[in-house]
């Protein structure tokens, strides 16, 4: 299943989804856990030192790889370079299971070793290089995730945790409907629940699973401020966490020792997210593939590739758990 986490600025929302990717590596689930905010702090939060973290490999630096890759056979792509980055998997397209080894994973994945030898994949979109200030948009990175993602055939148990770009900049792309729940992390403050009220707004027409997370709740004052600001969207709370502030300093304890309360409120994400993909529609998701990809054809892919990008579209194609069987690794 494939779970999102965004929030304001400092909400804490890179540090909740590393927690959540820690309880579900702790449990030996396939776990592939994907930066894609501008700015890069999920490696650290999962334990990597600086050298570490600058040596992740740029998703975006091996576009090229990725899309000839994921094009395979498909009669309806003339050329990687026709593909951008909504570009929909058809007949022929080579699809990525999460637990497989493929060209792509080599190229843009690294094991991650946490607690008693629980591991994850970690994947990054990259930052921004000097060569990039000033004549690039940061969702030019961020396509080399949401290729990958409208390629996944993904299964029960096995999870995408996806760390997204700040504020309601999701929206730039229809990265945002790629997810079978949405976690919104939310302190108790008028500017934490103003990007809740944005982001549903903004997502309403579309069929997304959005809950919050309140964060840095410090008593009941807050908790009922919550309550009464985003009602049943709200899933779970953390505390305080001295954990956390030991993580935050380079010296994290064993994962087990995480205060009970936030475990549970752990424990509370998954199941969230394990009832939301039980409800996935597959042909709706397929359907918001292709609504957004001949939105970007039609806005600017046509012109800047060359080509009529809507005959990239298979009709018949819908992605499925049927296809698993089928999506075999090179």
């Amino acid at each position: 299943m494939k779970i999102a986490f965004v929030g304001k600025g400092g909400s804490g929302k890179t540090t909740l989804s590393s927690l959540f990717i820690r309880h579900l590596a702790a449990d030996r689930v396939p776990v592939i856990a994907v930066d894609a905010d501008i700015n890069q702090h999920l490696g650290a939060a999962l334990g990597l030192d600086e050298a570490e973290t600058a040596a992740l490999p740029a998703m975006g630096a091996h576009l090229p790889l990725i899309k000839d890759y994921l094009r395979g056979t498909n009669p309806r792509i003339a050329s990687a370079e026709t593909m951008i980055k909504t570009t929909p998997p058809g007949e022929g397209s080579r699809l990525l299971r999460i637990g497989e080894e493929n060209p792509i994973f080599e190229a843009c994945a690294r094991t991650v070793r946490l607690d008693d030898d629980a591991a994850v994949r970690l994947m990054a979109t990259g930052p921004f290089t000097e060569s990039d200030l000033g004549v690039a948009c940061y969702h030019s990175k961020v396509g080399a995730v949401e290729l990958c993602l409208n390629h996944l055939v993904d299964g029960p148990g096995e999870y995408v945790v996806v760390d997204m770009t700040a504020g309601s900049d999701s929206f730039a792309s229809g990265m945002f409907t790629r997810f079978d729940i949405t976690f919104l992390v939310a302190e108790p403050t008028r500017k934490g629940v103003s990007v809740y009220r944005q982001y549903k707004e903004y997502a309403r027409d579309f069929g997304v699973c959005l809950k919050v997370i309140g964060n840095k709740v410090q008593g009941a004052d807050d908790l009922d401020f919550l309550r009464a600001e985003v009602g049943d969207d709200l899933l779970t709370t953390l505390a305080h966490s001295d954990w956390v502030r030991a993580m935050e300093k380079g010296r994290p304890a064993l994962f087990e020792l995480l205060e009970g309360p936030n475990r549970e409120a752990l424990r509370t994400l998954r199941e969230a997210a394990d009832g939301a993909y039980e409800r996935r529609d597959w042909q709706r998701y397929t359907r918001q593939m292709v609504h957004f990809h001949l939105k970007n054809a039609e806005s600017w892919g046509n012109a800047k590739t060359g080509a009529d990008l809507a005959a990239q579209v298979d009709p018949s194609f819908v992605l499925g758990e049927r296809l698993l069987a089928a999506a075999q690794p090179v």
